[in-house]
Parts: structure tokens; sequence; C-alpha cells
């Protein structure tokens, strides 16, 4: 297990950084309308999802109804059926871990699995496991440091929730360093952008995302046979 956990630290650097850091946040926000360490515990544990966790805060302090809070939530991580297409072939050989995978299978353990390459003397199946794991606690802790501080000493929050965006383009950075080839994140950008004038900020993800898996799918056998190359 320390074997591991010293390969795959490294390349969680970056998202420890971030969740903590929103972690915190989130804690302190959650400790703000109620509800303690024990409550940012089990949430960040069973539901793991970073914004649609920072709105249940907002929904659960305006008095939401738990039916609308599911339902937000699953419009909110629509995306993340998109990402789990692409990760059907790596995730096949995993077994029942895979559950658990699949619920781990946040926007960062995304980019980190499918942005660097499994470290050497480390098989596919546990390299999946120990980033997806190590993410999951990073979340967690900062949830619950975050409930914690927040109980004992008032914090001005304004502009902390932008360390998700500065967390995104740091992995995209080191996604575009460690792959040689460049077309589907292009290929990504140009559809966004595009998708963004056609339906405008609100509407554009899904559009969006629908379109990028269907050239990622045309696309799927070049990349494989240039992937294989390397």
């Amino acid at each position: 297990m320390k074997r591991i956990i010293k390969k795959v630290f490294p390349q969680t650097i970056p998202v420890m950084a971030g969740y903590i850091s929103l972690g915190i946040a989130f804690g302190l926000l959650l400790q703000s309308i109620g509800y303690g360490p024990v409550w940012a515990f089990l949430m960040s544990l069973f539901i793991y999802a970073g914004s649609a966790q920072f709105l249940a805060v907002e929904l659960l302090a305006a008095g939401a109804t738990l039916t609308h809070i599911a339902l937000l939530t699953f419009l909110l991580n629509f995306r993340h059926l998109f990402y789990g297409l692409s990760m059907i072939e790596k995730y096949r050989s995993t077994g029942i871990g895979k559950i658990y995978l699949i619920f781990g299978l946040t926007d960062e353990t995304y980019a980190l699995l499918t942005g660097y390459k499994t470290p050497e003397g480390l098989s596919d199946k546990s390299n999946f496991f120990a980033v997806t794991l190590m993410n999951h606690l990073y979340w967690i802790l900062g949830s619950v440091i975050g409930s914690v501080a927040g109980s004992i000493i008032p914090f001005d929050l304004t502009g902390i929730d932008f360390a998700m965006t500065a967390l995104f383009a740091v992995l995209v950075v080191e996604q575009w360093k460690t792959n040689k080839n460049h077309i589907p994140a292009i290929s990504g950008f140009v559809i966004t952008v595009a998708a963004l004038f056609i339906f405008g900020a609100d509407n554009f993800l899904i559009p969006a995302l629908i379109v990028m898996s269907v050239a990622l799918l045309f696309m799927k056998g070049t990349l494989s046979r240039e992937k294989s190359n390397e």
C-alpha cells in the first residue's frame, strides 16, 4: 500500500490542493446554516459531488424538499454520464470495484485518469483505485476541517469558490503537457465555444458534451492507434 501511495500521490497533488481548499469552503458554508462536522463528513462520504454539495447548501438554507434537491443534483451532474462512457474500456477489468470507481469519478479524478499514464510498476486497476480513493479522502478531510473551523472562527468566504476554476486550469495545462496529441483538447474547446454562442451560457453544457462525445467516438480509432505507437 505504501508503494502504491508513493507512486500515485505526486499526480494527485493539484487535486489535493483544490479539494482541501474547496472542501473547507463547503464545510464553512454548511456550518453556517447549522449543519455540523458530522453532516459535512457524511455528505462528502456518500454524496461526493463538489458543485452539487455547494448547491445543496443553498437549497437546504432555502428549505427545498429532498425531491427538489435530488432532481437538481441529477441535472447538475448529468455530464458524468459522458465521462462514464469514455471509461467503459478502462474499468472493464476492475471487477465489482468498478461500483466505487464509477461513484468516485469526479471531474478532477477523470482528468487525472485520462491525463496521466499509470506509474511504472503499478497495474491500471491499482492506479484507478488509488487515485479515486485519495481524491475522495482529500475532499472529506477538507469538508470536516472547514466545518470544525467554522464552528470556532468566523470566516469571510468571498472569492474562495474560484479555487475550483484555478484547479481546472492547472489540470488542463498538465493534460496538454502530458499528451502529445492535442486534437481532443482543441476539439473540445472549439465545440464548447460554439455551443456557448449557439445555446447561451445557461444551456450550452449538455449539447457541447453530446457533440464532443460523438466527435471522440469518431476519432477513437485514430487516437487508439496513435497512443499504441507512442
